[in-house]
């Protein structure tokens, strides 16, 4: 438990896992239920997350094998646990996808209820948080103001998460993903000052297009949860020339996690703080993100 620097209340901070995945068609079911560490099994037992047990809901959101232009991904929640949940390992079990994301929740307050769940959608775009924004309960009124008119409406949940998303489509988020959830952060930071609040952004954030995979790793304290992504599938199959698994990935497969998904010595690299991980066709880089004092910039 924590009490917000200036707030007079007291709030829990409870942590989530996700994962998601980039690369050739796959069963989504290898990595959220069949790995050593999958998610399924964090949601029951996750050694590095602050809490050890994620079972208020869960998220699930691919995009198709041969999307058309207008092609949205689909979206399945649940309020039932990750590893309690039959329809969730049908679904992982018999779809293939080329990028997917699945978060499992431990809720922080707001009610358990689908709309809740993550992850979050708008067109084609996904989204999902693990962590938190301190305070929200003082500046929710003021961070949802700053949404955009037309988007407002596209809000059903009550969460920390889906409002900063929508605060990151409001500043441009389809044009540059990058700057517009850094001015997002931002303009949270700057909303939580006026309110008293010291460090109001704790996480780590998933972004996805269909394309291209954005996984930043950012709080105000610059002491962020965990975050990992895959080493190339090439170099881990030198590294590792025995292990058949490796041959369910495609040359291009790429994963980012809360944790490991297995205790191979090698296999996961940690994003470093404040820094946005890409993952695309080409492979994956890291970028700085708000790693200097950029200025907020109000929305339109």
């Amino acid at each position: 438990m924590v009490e917000p620097s200036g707030t007079g209340r007291v709030e829990e901070v409870v942590m989530c896992r996700w994962l998601a995945y980039s690369g050739e068609p796959l069963r989504p079911a290898e990595l959220i239920l069949d790995t050593q560490h999958s998610l399924v099994a964090q949601s029951l037992n996750s050694p590095l997350g602050a809490e050890t047990v994620n079972g208020d809901g869960f998220g699930f959101g691919w995009y198709p094998t041969d999307p058309s232009p207008d092609a949205v991904p689909g979206i399945f929640h649940s309020i039932e646990p990750a590893w309690h949940n039959e329809n969730l390992r049908d679904l992982t079990n018999t779809i293939t996808s080329p990028m997917f994301l699945a978060h499992v929740r431990a809720a922080a307050g707001p009610p358990i209820q689908q709309t809740n769940c993550h992850p979050f959608r708008h067109e084609n775009w996904l989204f999902m948080h693990n962590g938190f924004l301190e305070g929200f309960h003082l500046m929710q009124r003021d961070l949802r103001y700053a949404v955009d008119p037309s988007l407002y409406p596209s809000i059903v949940g009550t969460t920390d998460s889906e409002t900063l998303f929508y605060l990151a489509l409001t500043f441009g988020l389809q044009d540059d993903p990058i700057a517009a959830l850094g001015r997002a952060l931002r303009f949270v930071e700057e909303t939580g000052e006026k309110h008293g609040v010291s460090a109001p952004v704790q996480g780590t954030y998933a972004v996805a297009d269909g394309k291209t995979l954005w996984a930043f790793r950012y709080s105000t304290s610059h002491h962020s949860r965990t975050l990992f992504h895959s080493a190339a599938i090439p170099e881990l199959r030198e590294m590792f020339p025995d292990v058949e698994r490796l041959e369910v990935f495609g040359e291009h497969a790429k994963v980012v996690v809360s944790e490991p998904l297995n205790d191979t010595p090698g296999a996961f690299i940690t994003v470093p703080e404040s820094t946005v991980a890409v993952l695309d066709e080409s492979g994956y880089h890291h970028e700085p993100f708000l790693a200097d004092a950029e200025a907020v910039l109000t929305p339109a």
